[in-house]
């Protein structure tokens, strides 16, 4: 049996913080404004993962308005998601994930996202797609007020 999820994430840019994109420090000038870390990338695929398994999203698993969650690294949630997808009987065949930001240039920084994210989830590079788009300076992403992230994930059961 295959599952497939969806997920979405936007976070505001804002001064004062560091920003943190598929486990990774990015440099820049302003980080994502978040309870969290507000790693956008690892939001969007914690929330496909929670769609595929039919479970309610990040913000429900995670509040915000819990303590223990205030500035902890989004690759920790994503290990707890993980080991979910496991505890149910599931595997990763494969995600695909967009990262939509002006500003700073992602490319650079992909290979190494993708390092850290497979080791997180225990799959092989070749199962992990992270494309870099832009918004051609339109609506808020594209004036560089704020970064977003989807991703799609397959999985099957064992």
């Amino acid at each position: 049996m295959f599952r497939i999820g969806t997920g979405y994430d936007i976070h505001k840019l804002i001064e004062g913080r560091d920003l943190i994109i598929g486990g990774i420090k990015i440099t820049h000038e302003k980080g994502l404004l978040g309870h969290s870390d507000a790693d956008v990338l690892i939001h969007a695929i914690i929330d496909a993962m929670l769609g595929a398994l039919c479970l309610d999203d990040i913000g429900t698993l995670f509040p915000d308005t819990d303590p223990k969650y205030k500035d902890i690294d989004s690759t920790v949630l994503l290990k707890h998601v993980y080991e979910l997808i496991c505890s149910k009987g599931y595997e990763i065949v494969n995600i695909d994930s967009n990262i939509i930001a002006q500003a700073p240039k992602m490319m650079p920084y992909i290979p190494k996202m993708k390092e850290v994210l497979c080791r997180v989830l225990t799959i092989n590079p070749e199962q992990l797609s992270i494309k870099a788009k832009t918004k051609e300076k339109m609506d808020a992403v594209g004036q560089k007020l704020a970064i977003e992230a989807n991703a799609v994930i397959l999985i099957r059961k064992v």
